[in-house]
């Protein structure tokens, strides 16, 4: 019996119709990236695994998916590691690369391998899969294309107001409504040192980064579980669920800040950056949220979230500002800012809101039928000129029933059909049949242009 095909879960095939709309997706972005001065790089698929280990937190460690070493991955393993039951320190002797997790963390190891060959500030965008090991569902894969746009080797807030710009005029473009949401590292850290457990922030950020999914309750437990005292979360709870306009949101925190200096520098940058939008014609709606964490610790500033209006499917970009993530290899003092825009949860939120603009949906504007060798022959040459006018066009390449050739045009959602016989050879006037309306002209190559190109 033949075995069954599959592919391991939380991976999918795109069909040529996919394709198409996946394409429609990278091309608007790139088209952004590049309007705002922003220039590509690709990096492998692999990274050395001590490049990777570290820079998510304990729970985006076990997010990595790890390659084994190649030959005998076995060798350098013992009785006494296998029977230690140390399941991380046993993959990093069995595998010494991994597939990246983000485009962020193999970015920051690109700039220091080629400091020298890059002028700062360095303004990147990167279009490429990653992958992570997590439990698929809706919305969620083990590989996904993330397309990122990052500056590094500048501090100025000014360039987080330029990526709100870069993504309110992305989902203006592919025509989301979204909802921009703000934070700053900085905060939490003050509010860590406000509840008077700075050591405990990584855990204070995991668990309230959670909101959304798990709810209050179930939040409050985790900390608990962290060791967090109930009366120091009595404490954070005003914090977590504070309400209410920018303005107002501002305010408070700046009260609660008064004698915190890393908190009030964090609403400070914060106000900064709503400052330098105010006169700019921003369509989202943008809102502080003093619980978003995003849950990667490499964040120090302005942490952004990004999530659509109109359908609940999780945040579908999102990014910070992170000061020090060159350091780690070895070039400290580069401050980097940037956001990642999730291909495949944009995809779900246009095809779901049936959002995907029309002429997506079809790969060639015009299909010319095949009446037999003879006007094949001469259809070619006709199809040579379609081609020289940059319209997209095809031959049916065999002779069939004319239905079946119809058929494959609607099938590819081909918007004409442009039918030559022996009487059109002649004339030189063709048949041109609209495949949406049925309706049927006699035009000249020339008109059939003209219409196509319009």
């Amino acid at each position: 019996m033949a075995q069954k095909s599959s592919i391991p879960k939380g991976t999918r095939d795109f069909s040529p119709m996919e394709m198409v709309r996946r394409n429609y997706i990278f091309d608007t972005i790139k088209e952004v990236f590049q309007k705002y001065g922003y220039l590509p790089i690709e990096t492998p698929a692999m990274e050395n695994l001590n490049t990777l280990l570290g820079k998510y937190g304990e729970e985006g460690d076990r997010l990595l998916f790890k390659v084994l070493n190649s030959g005998d991955f076995l060798k350098k393993i013992r009785n006494s590691d296998l029977e230690e039951g140390n399941a991380a320190r046993t993959a990093t002797k069995i595998s010494e690369k991994g597939l990246r997790y983000d485009l962020t963390v193999p970015f920051a190891r690109y700039v220091v391998q080629h400091r020298n060959d890059i002028s700062f500030p360095f303004k990147r965008y990167q279009i490429q899969p990653v992958w992570r090991a997590d439990r698929p569902q809706k919305g969620r894969y083990r590989e996904f294309y993330q397309c990122d746009i990052d500056v590094i080797g500048s501090n100025s807030l000014f360039n987080e107001t330029e990526l709100i710009r870069v993504i309110d005029e992305v989902f203006s473009k592919l025509g989301i409504n979204i909802s921009i949401k703000l934070n700053n590292r900085k905060i939490l850290s003050g509010i860590a040192t406000v509840i008077n457990a700075p050591e405990k922030l990584t855990d204070i950020t995991t668990a309230i980064d959670k909101l959304d999914k798990i709810g209050l309750e179930k939040v409050y437990a985790e900390l608990e579980a962290k060791g967090i005292e109930k009366e120091k979360i009595d404490i954070l709870n005003p914090i977590i669920t504070l309400e209410g306009s920018n303005t107002n949101k501002l305010k408070t925190l700046k009260s609660i800040f008064k004698e915190n200096e890393e908190g009030s520098k964090g609403v400070e940058e914060l106000e900064t950056v709503l400052n330098n939008l105010e006169d700019i014609d921003i369509k989202a709606n943008i809102e502080i949220d003093q619980a978003l964490a995003r849950g990667l610790n490499y964040y120090t500033g302005a942490i952004i979230e990004v999530k659509a209006d109109d359908i609940s499917i999780g945040s579908i970009c999102g990014g910070g500002r992170y000061d020090n993530l060159t350091g780690i290899f070895g070039m400290p003092g580069i401050s980097g800012v940037g956001v990642s825009f999730g291909a495949d949860r944009i995809y779900d939120v246009l095809e779901e809101t049936n959002s995907f603009p029309a002429q997506t949906e079809s790969t060639s504007k015009i299909m010319i039928t095949n009446f037999g060798d003879k006007e094949a022959l001469f259809a070619l040459k006709v199809l040579v000129e379609l081609h020289k006018q940059d319209i997209k066009a095809e031959l049916y390449p065999d002779n069939t029933k004319i239905q079946k050739q119809m058929k494959y045009a609607n099938n590819k959602s081909i918007p004409y059909v442009l039918m030559m016989g022996e009487e059109e050879i002649k004339t030189g006037i063709y048949t041109l049949k609209n495949m949406e309306t049925g309706a049927q002209n006699k035009l000249k190559l020339s008109q059939i242009i003209n219409l196509l190109n319009a």
